[in-house]
Parts: structure tokens; sequence; C-alpha cells
């Protein structure tokens, strides 16, 4: 009686799969293959760690917290709780997520049709533009047709990515290209942070609601229940989104024998065109396309409902245009364009939801002390905002020397002892300086 049936949590695992699995998730594990050549298992390990474990890790986290992600933030201040669940939003909203779905949609569909033309930026001008109309006006008219795409369309784009594949694997040669010169020394570490651009872990603290409302929907449980069936439905979509990475990262490695790309949709545009020609090229850039297409309309309501219920005198619909806006002009900058700007962004955010989630997993074996949460979260927002703004071309030769000596800074994990040092010190803290305010702030 304390658990869902079998059916009900397959059926929330594919769920979740479809949450994280947005179109844009497809574009980074090619261009990994791609540069990876010989280095590409650990580096894909790697990428799995941060594109498959920790959303998964952070999933559970939410589902164990009764206020999801203020709750989480308002262990470390009430006001750390409002900035960081903002910048959550606005990252998977319409500073990166939302206008990344529409260029991948681009890129997929359009571009490819478009040869060497110069006008490219002009069409992706009007292609955006219709796009985003239809987004917003879905967004406002909310029905089950979002939800009827999304369900045909992951099995449909499942099926697709298995047929290129399979193909690719009867025509194409198997061996692995030569290593690019970021991926030599370090790569598993390197696809660690290649695992950054999925943006799933900061994403799972919007999703981790979602499920745990489906599970509740379902049946009436227990928090340690809910807790329990979440796990499992995150090993069901884990298992998916592993596979869909390792494969379609494989494409990529196999590709890099044929040419060299400058992103991973326009390897899955070629691979399609050399396995299918262009009908295949079409077919597989209108799924893509629709898919996207969703994505952005979930994203859009998602963070249009929090910001309505953070700051309630602007109404629900105003925010919609406001994200819309925002997201079509971002959009126009390009893919490649974006990411690179997002990459600063996540290089901070990254670190930061990494620590919060441990914490919040081992929050029992402290007590839920405060001075753990602010030490930790203090000393690895030093080290990830410097990391952050270096990645951005702002660095300072003195502190920069000074963290070059952090154990895994080159390889990006700099902010790993200041967190472990920053919680030691925070729980030595609150030893010394008994606080009821302090051991009572999460609570």
């Amino acid at each position: 009686m304390g658990s869902l049936r079998g059916k009900e949590t397959l059926t929330i695992g594919l769920m979740l799969f479809a949450l994280f699995f947005g179109a844009g998730n497809l574009i980074f594990p090619p261009f990994l293959g791609q540069e990876a050549g010989v280095n590409f298992w650990p580096a894909m390990l790697g990428f799995v760690v941060t594109g498959v474990g920790l959303p998964l890790l952070t999933v559970v986290v939410i589902s164990m917290a009764k206020d999801g992600i203020k709750e989480i933030g308002s262990k470390v201040h009430p006001v750390f709780a409002i900035v960081f669940s903002a910048a959550v939003y606005l990252s998977i909203g319409p500073f990166f997520g939302i206008p990344r779905s529409a260029n991948v949609a681009f890129e997929m569909s359009v571009k490819p049709f478009l040869g060497e033309s110069g006008t490219n930026s002009l069409v992706l001008l009007v292609f955006t533009l219709v796009f985003f109309t239809l987004v917003f006006w879905v967004t406002l008219n909310p029905s089950k047709m979002v939800e009827r795409i999304g369900s045909v369309l992951t099995p449909v784009l499942l099926a697709a990515i298995v047929l290129l594949v399979i193909s690719s694997f009867l025509k194409l040669d198997g061996s692995f290209g030569a290593v690019s010169e970021k991926y030599a020394a370090a790569p598993f570490a390197t696809g660690f942070l290649e695992g950054y651009l999925t943006m799933d872990t900061i994403a799972a603290l919007a999703f981790g609601i979602i499920v745990v409302g489906a599970i509740q929907q379902k049946k009436a449980l227990e928090r340690k229940q809910v807790v329990r069936e979440t796990l499992k439905a995150g090993i069901i979509a884990g298992i998916g989104l592993a596979f869909v990475y390792v494969t379609v990262g494989l494409l990529g490695a196999k590709m890099a024998s044929v040419g060299e790309y400058e992103n991973g949709g326009t390897i899955l545009t070629e691979l399609a065109k050399l396995m299918f020609g262009a009908p295949g090229m079409l077919l597989l850039g209108l799924i893509v396309t629709l898919a996207c297409f969703t994505t952005a309309v979930g994203l859009v309501a998602a963070t249009s409902q929090f910001f309505a219920k953070m700051m309630p005198k602007v109404s629900y619909k105003t925010y919609t245009l406001v994200v819309t806006l925002v997201s079509l002009l971002i959009a126009n900058l390009g893919l490649n364009q974006i990411i690179s700007i997002s990459v600063p962004v996540l290089i901070v955010l990254y670190p930061i939801t990494i620590v919060l989630v441990i914490l919040s997993f081992l929050d029992r074996f402290f007590k839920g002390a405060r001075g753990v949460y602010v030490g930790a979260v203090f000393a690895t927002t030093l080290v990830s905002v410097v990391d952050g703004l270096k990645t951005f071309g702002v660095e300072s030769e003195g502190l920069a020397s000074l963290l070059k000596s952090l154990p895994l800074y080159a390889e990006g994990l700099g902010w790993l002892l200041p967190a472990l040092v920053g919680a030691l010190a925070g729980w030595a803290f609150d030893r010394l300086v008994p606080s009821k305010e302090l051991k009572t702030a999460s609570e």
C-alpha cells in the first residue's frame, strides 16, 4: 500500500526522462565525441556524472524538501534563497534555456538548407519571430496539445536517434579520431565541466517539484515513500539519459572521420543527410523543432509562474510577455554565442548548486546546522565567481596565482576543497557559538 504500482513508477520515470531530454541536450554529446577522440570514454563518463547523476540526485533532494528550491536556499539565508532561485529560473528560462531551444530548432531545421547564404541572421530573426509568437500564444492558452505532442515526440525522437546509431555503425568507420587539446590532459574533468552545459542539474531544482506532484497525484504517500518512488523514477530516467548521451556521443566520434563541425546540431544534421539524404535531414529537423517548441513553452510557463508567485503585483501574462521577448532577443545572438555566454554563468551556478544538493542530502548528519551551509556556499561562491570571471576574460593575476595552488583547480574543480573547509569552519562555529537562530533557520 505504501508504494506505486510498477506501471505508475515507469510512467513517472518516462515523464522525468522527457522533462530532462530537451532537444538542446542532443547538441553537446556529439560535439564531445568529435573533440575527445580516443579519450571518448573517460570524457563521456565525466559528462554522464554531471549530465545524469547530479540531476537525478537533485530531484531526490527536492523530493525530501517540503518547499522545493526555496527551502534548500533558505538553509543558507532567506535572501540567498530568493536570489539563487531567481538566478536558476533566469538561466533555464529567458537567458539561456529558452533561446537555446529556438536556436537548436533553427540549426537543425532551417540552416542546413540555407548553404553559405549571407542572409542567415535575417532568416534567424524571421524564424524566431514566428517561433516565439506561437510559444507566447500557446503559453497563454494552455491545453493538452503540448502534452500530447511531447508524449508522441519523445519516442519518435528516440526512434530517429536509434535509427541513426544503427545506420552509422553499419556505414561509418568505427575508429575514434584525434584528441583535441581541450581533452588531452584531463578528459574526465573536461567532460564533467561540459556536463554543466546541459543545465539539467539546475533544471532539476524545478523538475523535482513536478515529479513529486505527479507521485502524490497517483497516491497519498508519506515523505519517505515519496523519496523512494522519486529515486525509482530517477533510475529509469537516468538509464534513458545515459543511453542517449553515450550513443549520440559515439555518433559524433564517428563523424570526426567525415569532417570537422562547429557544434553538435550540425553533426547530427550532416549525419542524417549522409545516411538518408535530404528527406532524412528534413524529418529529423522537423521532429527536433517540435520538441524544442514544447520545451520552450514549458520553460516560459515555469519561469513566468515562478516570478508571478514571487512578485504577484505583476500579472502572469505580463511575465510571459517579458520572458518571451527577452528570449527572442537573446536567441538572435546565435547558438554558438549563447553557449559561449552561458559558460561563465554556469561555472558560477553549478558548483553552488552541487554543494547545496550534497549538503541537503547529508543534512541529517550535521543536524541542519546553518553555519555548515553558509560556510560551504560562501567559500564555493568565492572560487566559482573568480572562475566565471576568468572564463569571461576578467582576471586578477594575484588572485589567479593564489587559486591555482588549490587541488584540482586546473581541472575546473578548485571549489571542492574550499567548500569542505567552509563547511567544517561553519560547523565549528556553530559548536563554539551556540545559537538557536543558527540551528533552526532551516527548519
